[in-house]
């Protein structure tokens, strides 16, 4: 993409967010990047925490089994976010373009289209998964001891698939039709639903595993219902109306089409933990699988408060960027990168220092709590290092280098990490599995380092 395309296009994401997008270019850089992932970080943050929310009632509601079944389902929960993600991401991008441009029309014909899209995406999902569970969930790293609790907490989130689906894509729209307070609220509720729901299903109506995955389906379509009575209201300028009922096959082209990065990226991810899994579960057995979950929650945490400042920083970077004012360009990126370090480092000494404290919030089983603390030594060891590949690798998407961007995006899952699960493990067995994970950390770091440096030396050799 030009820079003056990706100006033009960072723009209309701006002018939905701040009254003059020329504070962009002027405004205090900190200011700004604070203005910007505060919002984001607390979605994200958000987010984490939901999924945190079942793993620490199944652990102590449940037990040490109940942990691993629930880390079987990651993958699958991650490819729905994935499928979830390709109608969600997409939809908002190009609706935030339609709503810039003032076309209001096409605009409310997505809003349509959202709703149908993931109303067919999620039943197709659903009735795939739901035929072949078993077989999935055991390719996923179940055993015969884990498989009932796994297939027991996923039949009940199929069945509620859809209305998680139409519900984050919804939440999308929400925050692109110029409500990312209210989306942020609609997350928050879903979030306090679940815990209190959570608590009354597991531990007063004694529903185990199975009362995990209904308070999840519930707490979100209690928040759907927020989000569709938002929609209602012929007051809001998008709202839903006669005409918008109809599948677009050009505009679902390009909801797809824009989404299919993140659904990628999240499918691959998917895979990862599927030889994780499955390593574990070679090497180590069913506990080490959830342990691996317990750890991959904690991780999880830090990671999406990183990603909160990565989307605080796009527009900012993508503005100054196409304005070709490098200095102020290159100082969000610094800042980002010091806020994202001292995220991870701060996540490291939490996983160093403090892993009984943490482990314990999820389960008292001392098997589990050992392996779990072993492991979260070990794949916190490189941890430092993560934000700042995360920070380059969002940088390049927004100065318009999706490609670049999509490179160090996956090199860590794909490129460097599934090598290292293959190799390591024939040399040191379980511990080889996590120490797969902080390697991969180790030799993507170097890369963004080495891309990041031939980026900004290109930067001062272009004319002022």
């Amino acid at each position: 993409m030009s820079s003056s395309k990706f100006y033009t296009f960072a723009h209309i994401l701006i002018m939905s967010t701040l009254n003059s997008p020329l504070l962009l270019g002027t405004e205090n850089i900190r200011k700004l990047l604070i203005k910007y992932s505060l919002p984001a970080i607390v979605s994200m943050t958000a987010a984490s925490l939901y999924n945190m929310v079942d793993s620490i009632f199944i652990g102590h509601g449940v037990g040490a089994m109940g942990i691993a079944g629930l880390a079987i389902t990651l993958p699958f929960m991650n490819i729905a976010a994935a499928a979830g993600a390709l109608v969600g991401v997409g939809s908002s991008t190009l609706m935030s373009m339609k709503l810039g441009q003032k076309d209001v029309k096409s605009a409310s014909i997505i809003l349509g289209n959202v709703v149908l899209l993931n109303l067919i995406i999620g039943s197709i999902f659903t009735i795939i998964s739901l035929t072949f569970l078993d077989d999935i969930l055991r390719f996923f790293g179940a055993s015969n001891v884990t498989l009932p609790y796994a297939k027991d907490y996923m039949t009940v989130i199929l069945f509620g698939n859809i209305i998680t689906h139409t519900y984050l894509g919804l939440n999308d729209s929400l925050r692109a039709s110029g409500y990312p307070k209210k989306a942020m609220y609609a997350t928050l509720f879903a979030i306090v639903i679940n815990v209190i729901l959570n608590y009354f299903f597991i531990f007063i109506f004694g529903m185990g595993i199975k009362g995990a995955a209904l308070a999840t389906v519930l707490s979100q379509a209690l928040a759907l219902a927020f989000i569709v009575i938002h929609f209602s209201d012929k007051k809001h300028f998008m709202h839903f109306k006669r005409g918008i009922w109809q599948l677009n096959p050009k505009i679902a082209k390009g909801i797809l089409s824009i989404g299919l990065s993140p659904f990628l990226m999240n499918a691959c991810a998917s895979m990862v933990v599927i030889l994780i899994n499955n390593s574990l579960q070679k090497f180590g057995g069913d506990l080490a699988i959830g342990a691996y979950g317990i750890v991959n929650r904690i991780a999880f945490l830090f990671i999406m408060i990183n990603m909160g400042f990565n989307q605080g920083m796009q527009p900012i970077a993508g503005f100054n960027y196409g304005a070709r004012k490098t200095d102020r360009l290159m100082k969000v990126y610094k800042y980002t990168v010091a806020c994202t370090t001292c995220v991870v480092i701060i996540g490291f000494i939490a996983g160093q220092f403090f892993t009984h404290e943490l482990i314990s919030l999820f389960s008292t089983d001392e098997k589990l709590m050992e392996l779990a603390a072993r492991g979260l030594h070990l794949v916190m060891a490189a941890f430092p290092l993560v934000g700042f590949q995360m920070s380059t690798s969002s940088f390049f998407q927004s100065i318009g280098m999706p490609q670049k961007s999509i490179f160090l995006s996956l090199n860590r899952q794909l490129i460097f990490l599934i090598p290292f699960l293959f190799i390591l493990p024939t040399f040191w067995g379980e511990e080889g599995v996590w120490l797969s994970m902080p390697f991969a950390d180790v030799v993507a770091f170097i890369t963004a380092a080495i891309m990041i440096r031939y980026q900004i030396r290109k930067f001062k050799k272009e004319p002022k």
